[in-house]
């Protein structure tokens, strides 16, 4: 148990809504007994990297400090894990971060005149600055951001370091995910990080980054909280620092017992709300601290400060390399002044439609003063502007040029065949996909920009053929999206517009409901109108089983059919997309064929795509409800089994656009509907008997 509870003591946590009222539970205790369970090899040397430490600090608290009165420059790599999501954060949120961290580091917030009175005194200028590195251990031009698709930003932790790792003794690795194990962030602590480097490092939930963005101002603080710990600073409860206790849940009345190892801090139970009056140990609690879970963060104190310096001085886990004169100029970060060495830009979107503006914008690094745009094939509102407004006339794809220089220097960027332009008009009159040729595809469809890991892929299994396409759907991640979608078609002067396609789907367990839907966009694509959707927990399944394993469609009995109806005026345009697309929830594998669309008299689809049969419920077990357009005018209905026998006839009157099928006497099974209309006869999709 001993090994159990010193582990736990030298790592830290933040809870998820570290600045909300609503306090989340920390979770530090249970994630390090799971570390302690998978790597209980690594306690001892955590504990003597810890012993080591507290000797220095005691021994620099009480000697001259070579380095008193200047500032430590800290260089830092924010590598942002995602899955083509918000979570993907912007540069410029990033920067904030920054600003904002040497803002409250420096003691540069103008809210430190809110500080109480007791703690203004001792309310530190922490002497501590953080800069984006510009040169990669490789000795590369960077801009200090990395950008990794990786499915592990759901987690976030600490496995997202294995993607990739600056050298921790030169860089400060900060992690940007979507989620952080649960919490607003988490970091090692310096004995951890000595004993475990590759793991040396902060996780952030994307979130909590900054002021802007996906964050707010209210979370500010938590990037500052987190760096704290980087550099041996514990909760100002004294959380997770105390060998033999494993775990001190902030405000608990027994934390007034122990102490977090700096002066003039006093001893506090912590404080998850901004309580100022607060005394619950005997004197006034400096819930103003950075380190505690309050959101009224203003300061670190003078003892802080020195302490934070001591682990900066320290040889434990490194950190005294980070600020030496060679390693910032290896970094790039010996001087606040940026060289300019890259440019880079980015669009609005990469498809555009003949006519559509579309924005560029000049990411270029470091310290641009003015630039040059080219833009093949295009006019733009200005060729010297950071951001500028792109026109493009004639389909086809189209290089981009941006030159800019910082006044001595100058670097130039080509992007070849960097937009593609589609016709303002649709060009189509419908779309038949059969999945069979990987080239023909290409002819007739987009993938979704920013799309998801695990995305669209050719399958070796169809509905009556020998290819589909498919959605690695049980190994995804909940919450991935999937999406491709049409070139334009001319769908103007058409009173119907059919969309027909098959499928296989299976569930996991019966609470999947994963998302499969049928889009439309008039507008190049810029908006997106739903109009249907199936449901794992309902219309999209095509067997009625759950699989535990990764499931393959055995033969046609397991795809279902439909064809959604698109009228109206204001749908039926000369440039119409339509986008299939899916959503997991951590269900099983989705197949995909047979996709055909437009009129239906072009298409060849007949009847079906004129009388859209619904069956419900399904799965069914006594009775069944079908329902049709009135005008398809049903004169007979017949349910075939798998094995193509006939099992029930029923002759229907056509003008009826309803009819309740007795399934009283049907076994468990698969079914096909078939349905005599005027037309012709259609298929429904399967029904399943329970």
């Amino acid at each position: 148990m001993k090994q159990l509870l010193l582990l736990i003591a030298f790592t830290s946590v933040s809870i998820s809504s570290f600045f909300s009222q609503e306090h989340l539970h920390c979770g530090t205790d249970e994630m390090h007994q799971q570390l302690f369970q998978q790597h209980p090899e690594y306690n001892e040397g955590i504990q003597r990297a810890h012993e080591r430490l507290q000797v220095y600090t005691s021994e620099y608290l009480q000697a001259a400090h070579p380095k008193s009165g200047a500032t430590y420059i800290i260089p830092v790599v924010f590598h942002v894990i995602h899955n083509y999501g918000i979570e993907n954060i912007s540069d410029e949120q990033i920067f904030d971060a920054i600003e904002q961290v040497n803002i409250q580091y420096r003691k540069l917030n103008a809210d430190t005149s809110d500080i109480v009175s007791p703690f203004q005194s001792i309310a530190a200028d922490a002497q501590i600055e953080i800069r984006l590195a510009q040169i990669d251990p490789n000795g590369n031009c960077t801009n200090g951001i990395t950008r990794t698709p990786s499915l592990l930003s759901y987690i976030g932790d600490h496995q997202v370091k294995s993607l990739i790792q600056w050298p921790p003794d030169r860089y400060l690795n900060i992690y940007v995910c979507i989620g952080a194990a649960g919490l607003a962030g988490h970091a090692l602590m310096p004995p951890v990080a000595d004993t475990i480097p590759e793991w040396d490092g902060i996780v952030m939930q994307h979130s909590y980054v900054g002021t802007i963005g996906t964050s707010d101002y209210f979370r500010r603080t938590v990037l500052s909280h987190e760096i704290g710990h980087y550099l041996n600073l514990y909760h100002i409860w004294g959380g997770n620092n105390v060998p033999g206790f494993p775990y001190l849940p902030v405000g608990d009345a027994g934390n007034c017992a122990y102490d977090d190892d700096v002066v003039d801090t006093p001893n506090s139970i912590g404080w998850s709300s901004c309580n100022l009056n607060a005394q619950a140990c005997g004197v006034i609690e400096n819930v103003q601290n950075y380190m505690d879970y309050a959101y009224c963060a203003r300061m670190f104190t003078e003892g802080q400060k020195q302490r934070m310096h001591a682990a900066l001085n320290s040889p434990v886990a490194n950190r005294n390399n980070l600020w030496q004169p060679a390693n910032l100029a290896a970094t790039g970060t010996d001087s606040a002044n940026y060289v300019l060495c890259a440019a880079l830009f980015e669009a609005e979107k990469r498809i555009v439609c003949a006519g559509d503006p579309v924005d560029f914008t000049d990411i270029s690094f470091h310290g641009v003063t003015d630039r040059l745009w080219s833009f093949e094939g295009a006019t733009a509102s200005s060729l010297t502007t950071a951001v500028t407004t792109v026109t493009y006339t004639a389909e086809g794809t189209y290089d981009v040029t941006l030159l800019v220089s910082n006044g001595p220097d100058t670097v130039e960027l080509t992007l070849t065949d960097y937009i593609t332009v589609i016709p303002a008009t649709g060009a189509l009159v419908g779309i038949t996909e059969d999945f069979e040729s990987e080239p023909s595809f290409q002819n007739k469809w987009f993938v979704q920009e920013g799309a998801a890991l695990n995305d669209w892929e050719f399958a070796p299994v169809g509905f009556t053929s020998s290819q589909s396409f498919s959605i690695d759907n049980f190994n995804s991640e909940e919450n991935a999206t999937f999406g491709f979608y049409s070139k334009p078609i001319d769908a103007s002067g058409l009173t119907t517009f059919a969309i027909s396609f098959d499928w296989a789907y299976a569930q996991r367990t019966n609470n999947d409901a994963d998302l499969f839907r049928i889009s439309i966009s008039n507008n190049c694509g810029d908006s997106w109108v739903i109009k249907k959707n199936y449901s794992g927990l309902s219309t999209l399944p095509s067997i009625s089983d759950t699989l535990v394993s990764s499931f393959t469609p055995a033969d046609v009995t397991e795809w279902n059919s439909d064809t959604v109806l698109i009228n109206g005026a204001a749908n039926l345009t000369d440039h119409l997309m339509v986008k299939f697309s899916f959503e997991s929830k951590g269900g099983n594998d989705f197949f995909l064929d047979n996709i055909r669309i437009g009129h239906p008299s072009v298409l060849g689809l007949d009847d079906q795509a004129v009388i859209q049969l619904q069956v419900f419920p399904n799965p069914s077990q006594d009775l069944a409800t079908i329902t049709w357009e009135k005008s398809a005018e049903i004169n007979e209905v017949v349910l075939i089994d798998a094995a193509g026998q006939l099992v029930k006839r029923m002759a229907i009157d056509p003008l009826q656009s309803a009819i309740n099928l007795d399934l009283s006497t049907v076994a468990t099974g698969y079914y096909t509907i078939l349905a005599q209309g005027k037309s012709g006869q259609v298929r429904l999709p399967h029904l399943v008997m329970r």
